[in-house]
């Protein structure tokens, strides 16, 4: 998390931008005639619309071996989310149901659910082309903050940088949301060859001397008032090493932001839980222990030699959470999600501001009544973690989600009422997690193949001053 903005990813919800259209829907200008402006700028992108008719869709068998007639069903439900929120003249995909604004981080998030959507045989190999391929020609061609790297947000209807107002803005850069952008574009271009050389066009245009140093720590971005750029240092226990692994599978050195910080421990359920020791007085950033971070390690990247010590991270996150639901009978799968209203983002954590189970917003502030099992979290635990807690899971949100819209961000603790935001990244994660289960291994391939980027970057005839890692002294920790 940014030190002073927060990631772009937490702040995306407070872009009420409003026009929304599927590829299969409406064209954009037909909806802005139907709809009014209220409702188009309300409830952060979700709009008031009856649900679905009550009962589940006829399941049909699944093409995918690894997947369940009731599995592929739940992918196709996910789906339904980029059907619906992919601008009809752009391609591009927004990030909260009805919602232009887009992330860095989002973009990865729609990378990963059209590649997901295909090799689970919810879309063909021609719609996972046209998409694709529509998306890496806008990273390819995007206007980049400061001329430098992608900006916290974008329309998704304008292909313009915004502010989180929703106007045209250049407001800096987020790295950890970069890091995962890098991560996604890496997994796309090795898992599909005929995309490689494209991928690798886009990350050759920026410049990354001001996002990541020799030693590999994060540091993003902001605009003042005046219009000038400024500097903090990013990233949190989890999401940090996440994001240093997107800039690593670039070659760059991430040993400063590949290392674990300084641990606490605190004892929870019987065991030592982790946590990231640092102060968010003195950071300016919150730290919780959220489930989410780990999970995506596990499923896209491992837990090889580079990744190990996040297993045992991992194993605790999951553990806990367990021993909660055998002596509380209080299912538990906390991560941070997103709200239609204030406080927009939730860091629903298993341990944060030195409390077990405290929900509180991106300022601190406590949020007891909004802690919620999530769904991509639980979808995450079961796919990594078969047993009986995450079957039970499963259970508890297998009807969370709107057949024509897509699955929701979970169910409240208290009361069992559901958190009826749609986003981009519960979707994509859902399709993310069954393409895990299905295949059985991590989503980015062991052995990488050399590319264009390779060979650009490691030219000494050819040094553009970007950064890159070619262009790079050697780390000279402290």
């Amino acid at each position: 998390m940014g030190t002073r903005a927060g990631t772009a990813r937490q702040r995306s919800c407070a872009v009420h931008a409003g026009r929304r259209v599927g590829v299969a829907v409406l064209k954009r200008r037909t909806l802005l005639a139907a709809a009014p402006l209220s409702s188009l700028l309300a409830g952060c992108g979700v709009v008031g619309r009856p649900a679905s008719a009550p009962g589940a869709p006829k399941l049909q068998a699944s093409p995918v071996a690894g997947l369940s007639a009731q599995e592929f069903q739940w992918a196709r439900t996910a789906w339904r989310y980029v059907e619906n929120n992919t601008d009809f003249e752009t391609g591009l995909v927004g990030g909260l149901d009805r919602s232009v604004a887009f992330t860095a981080a989002n973009a990865g998030d729609a990378l990963a659910a059209i590649l997901a959507a295909h090799e689970l045989k919810v879309i063909d190999a021609h719609e996972f082309d046209l998409r694709s391929s529509r998306l890496l020609g806008f990273l390819a061609t995007m206007d980049l903050s400061q001329g430098q790297l992608p900006n916290k947000a974008y329309s998704a209807a304008t292909r313009k940088m915004i502010g989180f107002d929703g106007r045209p803005a250049d407001i800096g850069w987020s790295a950890t949301d970069v890091g995962r952008l890098l991560l996604w574009l890496r997994i796309v271009g090795q898992r599909h060859a005929r995309f490689q050389e494209y991928v690798d066009k886009v990350v050759v245009r920026w410049t990354f001397c001001k996002a990541i140093d020799d030693c590999g720590k994060l540091t993003g971005s902001g605009v003042d008032g005046a219009g000038h750029l400024y500097t903090y240092p990013e990233g949190r226990l989890g999401d940090e090493q996440l994001a240093a692994a997107g800039y690593a599978a670039w070659g760059f050195d991430t040993r400063a932001s590949s290392a674990l910080p300084a641990l606490a421990a605190v004892n929870m359920e019987g065991l030592a839980l982790r946590y990231d020791a640092r102060d968010p007085r003195t950071s300016g950033a919150q730290a919780p222990v959220l489930t989410m971070p780990y999970v995506l390690t596990g499923v896209e990247l491992g837990w090889g030699d580079r990744m190990a010590p996040l297993r045992e991270l991992a194993q605790q996150v999951h553990q806990v959470q367990e021993g909660r639901w055998r002596r509380e009978k209080q299912l538990t799968a906390r991560t941070a999600y997103q709200l239609t209203e204030a406080p927009y983002v939730v860091l629903d954590s298993v341990y944060a501001s030195g409390y077990p189970w405290n929900t509180i917003g991106t300022d601190g502030k406590e949020h007891e009544k909004l802690a919620q099992v999530s769904t991509k979290a639980a979808f995450g635990l079961w796919a990594l973690w078969p047993g009986e807690y995450t079957a039970a899971l499963l259970e508890n949100v297998r009807h969370l989600y709107d057949v024509d819209r897509g699955w929701y961000e979970g169910r409240f603790e208290q009361g069992g009422a559901p958190n009826t935001t749609i986003s981009l990244t519960t979707n994509a994660q859902v399709l993310e997690m069954l393409l895990f289960k299905a295949t059985g291994g991590p989503l980015l391939p062991k052995v990488q193949r050399a590319g264009f980027f390779d060979v650009a970057t490691q030219d000494r005839f050819n040094r553009q001053g970007r950064c890159w890692p070619a262009e790079r002294a050697a780390c000279k920790p402290g």
